[in-house]
């Protein structure tokens, strides 16, 4: 692929950023509308975890020879596939029935969502210069979380005025939309890799060093950004605060618009002073902030936080009644989504490096998902369990002791492997 410089290249970085934009907007939309549906259904703490372990366990099968085909063949053809499955993952949404059509439809959402994220990540790292990687796929990020913060605030009000058919109907449009402009602005790429990348890059030293961090650090994301928006939209009788579609909405929002904000400064930062620094920095500042979640009532009613907001969601009323919880939650929210911004793209910068140089940047990215999956498949079934017997406050215990004892790994992994620079020098 060329170095996506000029006009040509500014059109292929923004039909990729549309694609991430399509992707983001899809799992903002299920982020928010599955509280609704665990009220909906009533599931069992194991059906529970299977709605978001449905998703995850179907990204697992599918990183190696999603992969493995973006290394072969042609990387925007494989983009597409993954697009039509999200938009047959969508249109089966409005035809599930109960519990299994939902974990059915996840899986297929999940496939989907592999195929786009690792696909459009690799393209826009093998476009990028070395020295504006971490920005370009800051950038990349930004529009999926700004796509974040349209779903989420979209799906909260087309629900409650309308149904969840009309939700999916303007996700599949979008999508479509998103299959055009790769189609007409992306280039077919070019590079071919013979045999399994998987091979070489497995033994990677650097990479090594950063799965040490990331098979942790999966059980605190897939923990705690899942389960602040349950803890929100969960009755209270089971343990959460009972709060309506939207005003979840209103705090998945929280944290996608400062991730958005902040992600292209961040990785701008990154790509000058050290991408190891960022991921250590950021891994840190998750897990300190996850741990204060289950304090915010007490935090709340403690300082005087405002119970009511103004209405945005067409119900009779001017305000919607809160608990104290509401503000604290929103601003804990708010600053996990900067704690993600500074460990995001400097993270998915050193994996393209990687890829790059070797010439298996899909396989790079595929590495990182794969370490990933066992904590996110595990991590949700563990929540349910939680969540339903001791109680939620525990998910968040989990979630921000192993982003704490993942950063400590990493940083001690780094240090003996790469000397005690290689924080600043990476």
């Amino acid at each position: 692929m060329d170095e996506g410089s000029g006009v040509a290249g500014r059109a292929q970085f923004g039909a990729l950023y549309l694609t991430r934009f399509a992707a983001g907007f899809g799992f903002a939309t299920l982020a928010t509308l599955l509280p609704t549906y665990i009220n909906l259904y009533d599931p069992s703490g194991l059906v529970l975890g299977l709605f978001y372990t449905g998703f995850t366990v179907a990204q697992t099968a599918a990183v190696v020879p999603v992969a493995w085909a973006g290394d072969r063949y042609d990387k925007r053809t494989v983009l597409l596939v993954g697009l039509g499955l999200s938009v047959l993952a969508y249109a089966s949404f409005s035809l599930a029935a109960g519990s299994l059509g939902v974990v059915l439809a996840r899986g297929l959402q999940g496939l989907g969502a592999t195929t786009t994220g690792i696909l459009s990540l690799a393209m826009v790292g093998e476009l990028a210069p070395d020295d504006e990687r971490a920005n370009r796929i800051g950038r990349a990020n930004a529009f999926r979380l700004a796509a974040g913060v349209g779903g989420a605030l979209s799906a909260g009000y087309l629900y409650q005025q309308y149904s969840f058919d009309v939700v999916y109907g303007v996700l599949v449009v979008l999508l479509l939309v998103a299959i055009v402009g790769v189609a007409a602005f992306v280039e077919r790429d070019s590079t071919r890799v013979r045999g399994n990348p998987f091979a070489g890059l497995a033994l990677n030293e650097r990479l090594l060093t950063l799965t040490s961090f990331r098979a942790q650090y999966s059980v605190a994301v897939t923990l705690v950004r899942s389960w602040v928006l349950v803890y929100a939209g969960l009755d209270a009788l089971d343990g959460g605060l009972g709060y309506a579609a939207f005003v979840v909405a209103v705090l998945y929002t929280a944290e996608r618009l400062t991730n958005m904000l902040c992600q292209p400064y961040s990785g701008a930062l990154s790509d000058r002073y050290g991408r190891a620094l960022f991921v250590f920095l950021g891994g840190g500042a998750y897990g300190l902030v996850a741990l204060l979640v289950p304090f915010t009532p007490a935090i709340g009613a403690t300082v005087g936080a405002p119970t009511a907001i103004p209405s945005l969601a067409g119900v009779s009323s001017a305000f919607l009644d809160l608990s104290p919880a509401f503000v604290p939650l929103v601003v804990c929210n708010g600053l996990l989504g900067v704690a993600d911004s500074v460990r995001e793209p400097a993270s998915m910068a050193l994996f393209a490096d990687e890829g790059t140089d070797d010439g298996g940047v899909a396989s790079s990215f595929g590495i990182r998902e794969l370490v990933w999956r066992p904590g996110s498949v595990l991590a949700p079934i563990a929540a349910g369990l939680l969540t339903t017997g001791p109680g939620i406050e525990y998910v968040f215990y989990l979630g921000g002791g192993a982003a704490l004892t993942a950063v400590v790994t990493f940083l001690g992994v780094l240090s003996w492997n790469h000397g005690r620079g290689a924080l600043t020098e990476w």
